[in-house]
């Protein structure tokens, strides 16, 4: 069985596959102050509980945008799996055609997601890539499969986090549509605009997306925490996958699996 990990700024999120069959996946918080044996340990224990053993683990990859953590994870991985993951990073075979700037610049997580993408849903149209993560980013793929460029903006708690911490009597929220747009208390009001406002975001930004490729057909996918909750207030979004990312790493993995394992 193959563990993958993405590690986000907010949430890790693991999964285990057997073969291709994604066998378990679940998430715990990022914190920067767990030592490798604090993750070793609430791994080990999820592993039992669902009927895996350790030494079932015979690989792994790690995707991080927390540099900080990378050396905790994959000493985690040597003391209590006994494996040495695959990093995301320079060396690593992706089959991505980049065609940014610097492509040094672009996450790991995007890169992850845009490859996922194109090995899922490829079909030789463009596909936008939209992440609900701790930033809501946008990953434009050609036709011809090349990552051509994205857009950046602020994530969906991230800006209810803001608005909170700013104000002195705004209370916190579930993140959750409202049942009308005209809202009636601090409670709705606050929800109909964090959840229709970014609905009208990802709307608009795809449309403008849409227009400058002048194709005749473009797929919108949709991944990450709140992708569910924004995708039924739009009708932009194609596909709501949220295992995209996990299905990725293990791609990635496949890939590689001749260098630089145990």
């Amino acid at each position: 069985m193959i563990l993958c990990i993405d590690v986000g700024n907010t949430n890790i999120k693991y999964a285990v596959f057997d073969g291709d069959a994604l066998k378990l996946s679940f998430r715990v918080a990022t914190d920067l102050k767990k030592t490798s044996d604090e993750y070793g340990t609430q791994l080990t224990a999820m592993l039992k509980f669902n009927g895996i053993g350790a030494k079932d683990i015979t690989g792994g990859i790690i995707s991080s945008v927390v540099p900080s953590l990378d050396y905790t994870l994959v000493h985690m991985f040597d003391l209590y799996l006994h494996v040495r993951p695959l990093q995301l990073g320079p060396g690593i075979r992706t089959g991505l055609k980049m065609r940014a700037d610097n492509a040094r610049e672009v996450g790991a997580d995007r890169i992850v997601n845009n490859v996922a993408a194109l090995k899922r849903y490829g079909e030789g149209i463009p596909i936008i890539v939209v992440d609900f993560g701790t930033a809501t980013t946008f990953n434009i793929l050609s036709a011809e499969g090349e990552f051509i460029g994205g857009v950046i903006s602020p994530g969906i708690k991230g800006a209810l986090d803001s608005l909170i911490s700013g104000t002195a009597k705004l209370p916190r929220v579930e993140i959750e549509a409202p049942k009308s747009v005209i809202a009636t208390n601090t409670v709705t009001n606050m929800q109909a605009g964090i959840v229709f406002g970014f609905a009208g975001l990802v709307e608009y930004i795809v449309k403008k997306i849409k227009r400058e490729l002048k194709a005749e057909r473009v797929l919108t996918v949709a991944t990450g925490g709140f992708s569910e909750t924004i995708a039924r207030e739009t009708k932009c979004i194609d596909v709501i996958d949220k295992t995209l990312t996990l299905y990725g790493l293990k791609y990635l993995y496949d890939l590689n699996c001749g260098e630089d394992i145990q």
